[in-house]
C-alpha cells in the first residue's frame, strides 16, 4: 500500500481547489437565474476559502514558497494594473 506525504496530500488538495473555483466561476457567470447565480457565488466564497486555508498550510510547511517581490516590480505592476482602470 502506497503512502502519500503531507506535501503530496495538500498539493491534491490545492490543485483540486483551483480546479474547482474556476469551474463555479464559469457556472456563476453563465446563471440566467439570479437565486441560481447567488448561490454559486456563495459556494465559490467558500472555495476560495478552503483553496486559502490549503495553501497557508503548505507555506507555513514549507512546501509552497512564495519569494518576496522586488519593490520595482511591484511598483511596475501597480503602475501597468493603475493604467488599466483608466
Amino acid at each position: 500500500m502506497q503512502e502519500f506525504t503531507d506535501k503530496e496530500i495538500l498539493s491534491d488538495g490545492l490543485s483540486t481547489e483551483k480546479a474547482t473555483t474556476e469551474k463555479f466561476n464559469s457556472f456563476a457567470n453563465e446563471c440566467v437565474h439570479d437565486q441560481v447565480r447567488t448561490t454559486m457565488l456563495h459556494i465559490l466564497e467558500q472555495e476560495h476559502s478552503i483553496q486559502k486555508d490549503v495553501f497557508n498550510m503548505m507555506h507555513s510547511r514549507g512546501f509552497y514558497e512564495t519569494p518576496a517581490a522586488e519593490s520595482k516590480k511591484v511598483k511596475e505592476a501597480k503602475q501597468k494594473f493603475a493604467e488599466s482602470f483608466q
